[in-house]
């Protein structure tokens, strides 16, 4: 499903909360061969794509090798080069059928790319769409192929896109003991930053093992400015559909650390919530098995009590933080008998104080106070690295 459907109900959203309009003249990095092909040319060329790395609509590695650009090597983070498998799925080492390349998979056992990965190759590529929340994988993927290209001496090329969660910042900030693949830097839950933004605060704060730098540049994308809302053309993963759920994502994924089903066997990933032990709530449905989307979702054919979402964006627009009020009236809701959080669920929210004062009773107000001094810290740090107004 393409996101370009939902451009109008964004476009009324926008009306009734003030937020600046959606970006329609964007032209992303990768689109801007100009900039950046010269640091090709005669270069045996490796890079980090998936189904979001595109020009128009067509792939950015059909892109780059008919440019003539003599691409030998593609690597993949979560979901695949074509985005079709299931989160958390280990996707292996395979060819591309469709242009003969290897592609060497960075999720599963290994993900981080070996040396020998990296043998023969001059110049990386990192073209990866983003949705600027934490726990959305493609930042450690990042972080750890900028570390493979600084210790084997390999400039890595960044070709930014917009962030579509770019107009806040927000959410508890990573402790170090929450430290996992799913948040592995001391930044809040929605930071804020594009991709290639991220990328020079990795480099600069030392981020990386032993705090080597890797030899960056970042090819900006014009068109676009932090505030306005972006469409994206082509849903991220599986699991975000539409731009709704990239909207939702970032305040109804804490139910992945809880038993509560999150959306996950739905046609509406993270955009509805329930499951059999929420009491006196108005949305029911059954959760299934869905190929190229969850294959095992939770409360698998249950019939799930919660909330539908979808008419709710506009409350993260408007408010421009967070939302913890559905996470909180799940918990109070819940009568089952098994633990309500899960072991997962403080390497989401990145810090435990979250789940503490939760399970204490606090409101929304008393929690949110909990990041807002770390929060304010780390604006102070990600000024540094900002490249769009």
């Amino acid at each position: 499903m393409m996101f370009g459907k939902y451009i109008l109900f964004i476009w009324l959203i926008i009306a009734s909360t003030g937020v600046d309009a959606i970006s329609v003249n964007v032209r992303v990095g990768a689109e801007r061969f100009g900039e950046y092909g010269g640091l090709l040319v005669g270069k045996n060329v490796g890079i980090v794509a998936n189904q979001t790395s595109r020009v128009g609509e067509t792939c950015t590695v059909d892109f780059l090798l008919a440019k003539g650009v003599k691409v030998v090597r593609v690597f993949c983070p979560e979901h695949g080069f074509r985005g079709t498998a299931d989160a958390g799925a280990a996707v292996g080492d395979y060819v591309d059928e469709s242009t003969g390349l290897p592609v060497i998979s960075l999720y599963g056992k290994k993900k981080k790319p070996l040396p020998a990965d990296l043998q023969g190759i001059d110049v990386m590529i990192f073209d990866i769409q983003d949705v600027g929340v934490r726990f959305y994988t493609y930042l450690s993927t990042l972080h750890l192929v900028m570390e493979a290209c600084a210790e084997m001496d390999i400039p890595l090329l960044v070709l930014d896109r917009p962030n579509p969660n770019a107009f806040y910042v927000d959410g508890p900030v990573l402790k170090k003991e929450c430290s996992s693949f799913v948040g592995m830097h001391p930044v809040p839950v929605v930071y804020g930053m594009t991709i290639g933004e991220y990328a020079r605060m990795i480099n600069g704060e030392g981020w990386l093992k032993g705090g080597i730098t890797c030899a960056l540049t970042v090819i900006p994308c014009t068109g676009w400015e932090r505030q306005q809302v972006f469409a994206l053309p082509v849903k991220p993963s599986p699991n975000l559909p539409d731009s709704i759920s990239v909207l939702l994502y970032p305040s109804t994924c804490f139910f992945e650390g809880t038993v509560v089903n999150e959306g996950r066997g739905t046609r509406q990933p993270f955009q509805v919530f329930g499951h059999p032990d929420l009491k006196d709530m108005p949305y029911e449905y059954a959760p299934r098995a869905i190929p190229g989307m969850c294959m095992k979702p939770k409360c698998e054919g249950l019939a799930c009590h919660g909330m539908d979402l979808r008419k709710d964006a506009g409350v993260i627009l408007s408010l421009k933080r967070l939302n913890l009020e559905w996470l909180l009236k799940a918990y109070q809701a819940y009568a089952g008998d098994k633990p309500f959080f899960n072991s997962f669920f403080d390497k989401l929210s990145g810090d435990p104080r979250v789940r503490e004062a939760i399970m204490a009773g606090k409101t929304e107000r008393e929690i949110r106070a909990l990041w807002k001094e770390d929060v304010e810290q780390f604006e102070r740090v990600r000024q540094k690295y900002l490249i769009y107004d």
